[in-house]
């Protein structure tokens, strides 16, 4: 265990909002306190692994002083807490457990292991990232050895056949569950469940257009590989959003209890009915007048010139 990083205390604060114990930390210092990269950090927070708070100032989650301590005084600290988030692809994975690539493989695309993560490499293939921790826990299961030794079950190798890959929806499930764990709002959790939908689908639950808006405003940014509009972006946007009719209609059901509670607890902002002005008489536009003026001046004449006037 390195004793460097485990002993180093927090530097003396000067700023006000410092001073207190329950100070709040950005994730890039609290990330460097613990002595984590950016993005094991990130992942630390996805997993559940760091609590945040939300940042008064709308800055985003960030982390109090007490959670450091708690981290840092836990034993084996920072090895377990790096041992718990390390991240291994296809070919470390399938080493790890020693089976090929192409078994790994289906054994995800058979849901039995879910990624955490995912990108996009130069290629612009999905590259997806599991947890060494849970691939090892699988396979020292006695229950899984028939399926990383010898052939794979009939009744499996037909739903692979058919094109079976649960990959992309478990990583969906993973990810609302971290997107719930960090809605401190009941619109905001209500939005967790919409950002796994399609635009139409959350549309036909909520019909309301102000608690659409409403909806809306607490709608998380999903992570997006790529430039807007980019063939890496609309990939990733594919994964991020439920295809599966089963899938959709257990989010849809999610999202109709969720903006229900959310409305019982606080309803949706609309316009004050006492300051909205009556809607003005429609006018015609000056051509529409000015043709129709012509034309009465035009069956005047005609009627005039009538010999039976």
């Amino acid at each position: 265990m390195s004793g460097n990083t485990a002993t180093r205390e927090f530097p003396v604060a000067t700023e006000h909002n410092r001073t207190t114990r329950d100070a709040l930390l950005a994730p890039g210092r609290a990330a460097r306190v613990l002595g984590l990269k950016r993005s094991e950090f990130d992942l630390a927070v996805h997993l559940g692994r760091i609590r945040t708070a939300p940042d008064d100032g709308g800055g985003g989650g960030r982390v109090t002083r007490d959670e450091i301590e708690r981290i840092r005084s836990a034993d084996g600290f920072p090895e377990t807490l790096r041992a718990g988030i390390r991240t291994v692809g296809t070919t470390e994975g399938a080493a790890l457990i020693e089976v090929t690539r192409a078994r790994f493989t289906r054994l995800a695309r058979l849901g039995l292991l879910v990624p955490v993560k995912f990108y996009l490499n130069r290629y612009r293939a999905v590259v997806w990232l599991y947890l060494a921790d849970e691939v090892e826990q699988f396979a020292r299961d006695e229950r899984n050895v028939p399926l990383l030794k010898g052939r794979t079950p009939e009744g499996l190798r037909d739903q692979l056949a058919e094109g079976l890959d649960l990959r992309p929806r478990n990583w969906r499930g993973r990810y609302l569950g971290f997107l719930l764990r960090q809605a401190h709002d009941p619109w905001a959790r209500a939005a967790a469940v919409a950002s796994l939908l399609d635009g139409v689908e959350v549309a036909e639950v909520v019909s309301d257009p102000y608690e659409r808006s409403h909806l809306h405003r607490f709608r998380p940014v999903r992570p997006s590989p790529g430039s807007s509009g980019s063939s890496g972006a609309q990939l990733a946007e594919e994964i991020m959003t439920a295809a599966d009719p089963d899938e959709i209609e257990w989010l849809r059901a999610d999202l109709a209890d969720a903006v229900a509670a959310a409305r019982e607890q606080r309803p949706a902002p609309r316009p004050d009915p006492r300051t909205v002005s009556a809607p003005a008489r429609h006018e015609p536009p000056p051509s529409e007048t000015e043709e129709s003026g012509r034309l009465r001046g035009l069956l005047g004449r005609l009627w005039r010139r009538d010999p039976a006037a």
